[in-house]
């Protein structure tokens, strides 16, 4: 329930569906947009969204929807419903064109079914009879014209109407030219009069050949005369011309009766192609202005991220401009918002976009916030906009503001919204003040939820103290005496009345006198209240500042620790191998050595021999050693051709990875999870059997979980600019190594900024072959497609 009615109008939702209606396709559709309504279930609102949420997204990423015809069917099948009444041929053309639509559209969803389950439900149940098509277009061909073949009867008439035209034309013709031979006739050729064909005459010659005079000129010089010879032939045109209509009429309303069995069929199929233009309509309403759709609760709550007016949000847009997003919350414990702050400094666009909102969800529109959003349910919406004043009610401005104070007060409840405008004006602030905290008193003990401005220092202070309520205010700068349209929660805002009236120009000594009229206590207060303005906004520039440093800092840190992690791991690989080879190298030598032993020991300790087996024994050392020497000396001298795939090892280390890309001087590896650049002389190539299995193991599986989990498409909308280019970073590289060709970078489309800013970036980056906006019924340039 809303009230007072008007209050749609002052909201805006009225003309938000004017312009829902500009995108409908049908009168059936606008018809139903005149009757959307505020919805209080549940259910029936979760549908509504997700059928406008899925509609988008057919609009924006898939075919076009095969939606060409649309007429009003009802009307129609209204009409054959009668007995003995039938169509016209142009009724029964618009009654094919339409089902042929029908059609269209199930088998579109046919073939992606399961995919947009909400818009599958609207023909759900719904039986698909296409013999309807078959017999109108037995009858009516497609230009809505009665097929000539449409039954024995009516083909023999054309014949014979074509036969007994082709001989009165061949007798016409003849007496004509004989005519023209003799200089009967006047300037001119064959006509039509009356629908006969005629010669026209000279006057005084008319007498000379037998016929009928049709007519004559103006003049009278000339008459228009049928022959008698073709007298009877056209009479004979004209009385099948009758039959050939009473045939056609014969075959329509056997036609109709023919569908009178389907006219709940018919209606049903109507009732599909409303609500497929309705939902059209709602989807093409939700692109332009960039409406998602919020998470939906049962609560009377409210929690909105990034919200925006959307008519505002459509009139700066068309100026080139963006809108201020805001961001309020709604809930059990701050109840009510009391939102203060300067005249035109937002805060009843800021009223105005809450209630707006929240009726628009709750008849099923999508609403331009952030999907983060949350939106509840609210019973009743009552507002206070404006001035209400009544010459015929007798009603002055303030009695008009508390006539709806006492409709709040006696109604409102635990899932009642309410809205005021300039709480508690239009009488003496002395007692205006107090009669307002007295009814939000009240209010707040329904435990109503709302939003209320203000400018009274009462409700204000009221505010701050009871439980429930909560402070909010509209941000200025008072340094350039400028209104930064953000709503700040969490304290009262200044009206700054003197710093407005100083910068329009108010002579000093007024401003003076004012200043002096008014109490110490208001006076330190409102100072007060400036200063923590001031102090407000740059505690929430140095937060931003330290926040963005932190960010840094937390990234290093997780950088260092997997590096570490990874170090850590691979120090342990190196001295497992390092002490295998040590046991090989030992065991090699005792065998040599023991063999020495014991052949010196068979040969009775010879001299010669003896001599013999040492300087094996010195050779089979020397050998060992240069073969520990070998690896560094072929990396030095024989550099081999890299490709990315190869496994390498890092010649001043032992530490194994994988190449991702190469350049002229570098090579990009895998290193674990870690991705390092290292100068190509510092790694040598080695064959994938010498990397151990562990390595190989874990590398293949978190590429292929990474390419599992990666997307080629990123959201950067809302975020600020250097976040979204870190964000871009990370993301193209990640891209690189998965060998993706294209991605999607979603930055949306504002004032063109974050557009301009990215793509100068991509610009810069190497691998980027070009760019090009996305199609614009997939979202146009708030879309940017990337080609590697």
């Amino acid at each position: 329930m809303i009230y007072p009615q008007n209050a749609l109008d002052k909201l805006g939702f009225t003309e938000i569906k004017s312009l829902i209606k500009s995108h409908c396709l049908s009168d059936m559709g606008v018809q139903m947009v005149d009757r959307m309504q505020l919805m209080t279930s549940y259910e029936n609102i979760n549908k509504f969204l997700r059928q406008t949420r899925e509609f988008k997204e057919i609009l924006e990423n898939d075919s076009p929807l095969p939606i060409r015809h649309l007429f009003d069917i009802k009307s129609l099948a209204e009409k054959i419903r009668v007995e003995g009444a039938f169509l016209s041929e142009a009724e029964f053309h618009q009654v094919l064109l339409s089902l042929q639509t029908v059609f269209s559209v199930i088998s579109y969803f046919n073939e992606r079914e399961g995919r947009y389950p909400n818009l599958e439900a609207l023909f759900e149940h719904l039986q698909i009879e296409k013999k309807i098509i078959k017999s109108i277009e037995f009858v009516i061909d497609e230009k809505g014209k009665i097929r000539p073949n449409a039954s024995p009867e009516l083909q023999n008439i054309i014949s014979g109407i074509a036969k007994a035209e082709q001989e009165a034309r061949k007798r016409i013709d003849h007496i004509f030219k004989n005519a023209q031979n003799s200089g009967w006739t006047a300037d001119g050729s064959l006509t039509i009069r009356d629908g006969r064909i005629c010669i026209p005459l000279l006057a005084e010659n008319k007498r000379k050949i037998k016929g009928f005079v049709h007519d004559e000129s103006a003049s009278g010089q000339t008459v228009y005369l049928e022959p008698e010879e073709v007298f009877q032939l056209n009479n004979q045109v004209r009385d099948l011309e009758f039959e050939k209509r009473r045939e056609i009429v014969k075959i329509l309303t056997a036609l109709s009766s023919e569908l009178r069995p389907y006219v709940p069929l018919l209606l049903s199929y109507h009732g599909l192609l409303t609500k497929l233009d309705f939902v059209r309509a709602k989807a093409m309403f939700a692109i332009e202005t960039e409406g998602d759709m919020p998470q939906l609760s049962t609560q009377p709550e409210l929690r909105l991220v990034n919200a925006r007016h959307p008519l505002l949000f459509l009139n700066l847009k068309k100026e080139g401009q963006t809108v201020v997003p805001l961001n309020i919350s709604i809930d059990e414990q701050q109840r009510i918002i009391v939102v203060s702050g300067p005249n035109a400094g937002g805060k009843s666009v800021c009223m105005k976009t809450v209630g707006l909102l929240q009726i628009m969800v709750q008849a099923g529109l999508l609403i331009p916030v952030d999907e983060s959003s949350k939106v509840g349910i609210f019973k009743q919406i009552f507002a206070d906009i404006g001035d209400d004043q009544s010459i015929e009610s007798d009603l002055s401005t303030y009695s008009a503001h508390l006539s709806k104070m006492k409709y709040f007060v006696e109604n409102s409840g635990g899932k009642t919204l309410i809205l005021i405008d300039e709480f508690g004006t239009g009488t003496d602030p002395q007692f205006g003040g107090p009669i307002a905290e007295a009814v939000l008193e009240t209010l707040n003990r329904k435990r109503v939820r709302g939003v209320i401005t203000t400018h009274y220092s009462n409700l204000k202070v009221f505010a701050n103290a009871a439980e429930g309520l909560e402070n909010a205010s509209m941000m200025f700068n008072n340094l350039e005496m400028q209104p930064l349209y953000i709503l700040e929660m969490g304290k009262p805002g200044s009206s700054y009345a003197f710093e407005i009236a100083q910068k329009i120009g108010l002579p000093p000594h007024v401003l003076n006198a004012a200043k002096s009229k008014i109490g110490v206590h208001q006076k330190r207060v409102d100072t007060l209240l400036v200063d923590l303005e001031r102090d407000k906004k740059e505690l929430l520039e140095t937060r931003v500042a330290v926040e963005k440093q932190q960010r840094r800092v937390n990234m290093l840190m997780e950088e260092n620790e997997k590096l570490k992690s990874y170090l850590e791991e691979n120090r342990k690989a190196i001295l497992k191998d390092a002490k295998k080879e040590a046991q090989s190298i030992i065991l090699n030598a005792n065998k040599l050595v023991e063999n020495t032993i014991s052949e010196i020991k068979q040969n009775k300790a010879d001299k010669e021999h003896t001599q013999q087996l040492r300087q094996n024994l010195r050779k089979e050392l020397e050998k060992h050693a240069e073969k520990k020497e070998v690896p560094a000396q072929t990396i030095e001298a024989a550099p081999t051709e890299l490709a990315a795939g190869d496994w390498v090892k890092l010649t001043d280390s032992e530490t194994i990875g994988q190449i991702i890309d190469v350049t002229k001087e570098n090579v990009i590896l895998a290193i674990g999870d870690l991705r390092s650049v290292v100068k190509r002389k510092r790694v040598q190539k080695i064959a994938k059997k010498e990397v151990p299995k562990e390595i190989r193991r874990s590398y293949s599986s978190g590429i292929t979980e990474d390419l599992a989990q990666f997307r080629p498409e990123i959201d950067i909308r809302g975020m600020r600019g250097e976040e979204a280019l870190y964000e871009i970073e990370k993301y193209l590289d990640k891209a690189l190594m998965m060998g993706f060709s294209n991605l999607r970078i979603i930055h949306g489309k504002g004032d063109g900024i974050l557009r301009k800013l990215v793509r100068d970036y991509l610009r810069k980056y190497s691998h980027v072959s070009r760019m090009e906006d996305e199609h614009p019924d997939r979202g146009g340039d708030g879309i940017t497609n990337v080609y590697l």
